[in-house]
């Protein structure tokens, strides 16, 4: 079995926009996934919603199956932060530079482990806006900025409590941001922001499939039950939309359950010339002490043997992993050694993050089940 690399130019999240923002007249884009048309446009992200997952339990979503079967990849690692950069920026990874749930990033006070969806130190609290300024963390111009620039109205639609937050900072910049509570107050400012006159786009966010995806497992009935809930939020926002409008729906990334876990934490032969892992369950930056690459290499590959994919930050650079060209600003946040699981394995620790290790639904490699997301259209 191959890694899935993701089709960086021509089929990822990355593409999306500016695709949708050709259709609107904005310098510098390109439909290359053929979607523009329509200039005033919903964008709607159901975090956690794999194609295959969907393909899976099209029964408890009738209205999103009947749309189709289009598919698109995420990006590497296919995780939130990551993903939603890669939508905003228009940019892979190695480009933009958010290339986990959590990596290495220089600080003025040295080297931090940003987890990047809470902006603070990876297992504590405290907030890092004001150290690692989100802004200089993802210093490329959104594609919101750019659509703004050009005289497109932008929205977005999102959880109250990420106005501001450092992810909205680095990434959702541009436009106007209109917290919502819950999945009637979404529809209703999603719709409002379509019947405004002229261009528009409206990026909408839902969190909770993904979110019993990792409690409960994905296609466990708490998500499947969830699921009949997004089919009709996204129903409810077709049946909304103004003429000559038009609805677009994708995720982040897909979802798989773990049954084979390794812990870092009590295995000594991985935590051996190893400084610093960050990443996730599923995808992990390994950062080793000096001179220690090869060593490290060797014991993490045969631990895990086939069950992941270990490659060195120059090996995974080089096939293409974090897109077709990785910056240097951003080389030194990819971990030494990457690690990306297969299967089932998950790389854990049970001390250091108990609540993230006890969650069965993880989520971030290069398998068919985390990278396959759906891009669905409904035009009026």
């Amino acid at each position: 079995m191959e890694p899935l690399v993701p089709r960086y130019g021509n089929g990822t999240l990355a593409d999306v926009l500016p695709s949708l923002l050709a259709g609107m007249d904005v310098p510098g884009t390109a439909d290359t996934l053929g979607i523009a048309g329509p200039t005033r446009v919903c964008l709607l992200l159901v975090d956690g919603l794999g194609r295959r997952l969907l393909d899976d339990h099209a029964e408890d979503a009738p209205f999103l199956a009947s749309l189709g079967a289009d598919r698109i990849t995420a990006g590497f690692p296919a995780t939130t932060a990551t993903s939603i950069a890669s939508l905003a920026t228009g940019e892979p990874s190695g480009g933009h530079g958010i290339v986990g749930y959590s990596f290495a990033v220089d600080g003025p006070d040295g080297e931090e482990l940003l987890n990047t969806l809470r902006w603070h130190r990876h297992g504590e609290n405290g907030d890092l806006r004001a150290v690692l300024v989100p802004e200089e963390v993802q210093p490329h111009p959104t594609a919101f900025e750019r659509a703004e620039a050009a005289g497109v109205r932008v929205r977005f639609v999102a959880p109250r409590d990420h106005r501001g937050s450092g992810l909205t900072r680095a990434v959702l910049r541009g436009g106007e941001f209109h917290g919502v509570h819950a999945l009637g107050d979404l529809v209703s400012r999603a719709s409002a922001a379509l019947r405004e006159p002229g261009r528009a786009l409206c990026y909408a966010y839902h969190a909770d499939l993904d979110a019993l995806g990792h409690v409960y497992g994905p296609g466990s009935e708490p998500w499947r039950c969830q699921l009949v809930f997004v089919d009709r939020l996204a129903a409810a926002l077709a049946e909304a939309l103004p003429p000559d409008a038009a609805l677009m729906v994708t995720a982040d990334h897909g979802m798989v359950e773990i049954d084979d876990p390794v812990d870092f934490d009590t295995a000594e032969d991985l935590r051996d010339g190893v400084r610093l892992l960050g990443g996730e369950v599923r995808v992990r930056h390994v950062y080793t002490e000096p001179g220690a690459l090869d060593d490290v290499r060797a014991r993490w590959s045969g631990v895990l043997g086939d069950r992941a994919w270990v490659a060195t930050r120059d090996e995974a650079i080089a096939r293409g992993w974090f897109g077709p060209r990785v910056e240097d600003r951003v080389r030194p946040r990819i971990g030494d050694v990457v690690v990306a699981a297969r299967g089932g394995l998950g790389v854990v620790r049970s001390a250091a993050e108990r609540w993230l290790s006890a969650l069965p639904g993880q989520h971030g490699s290069l398998t068919a089940e985390e990278q396959f997301v759906p891009l669905l259209v409904v035009r009026r």
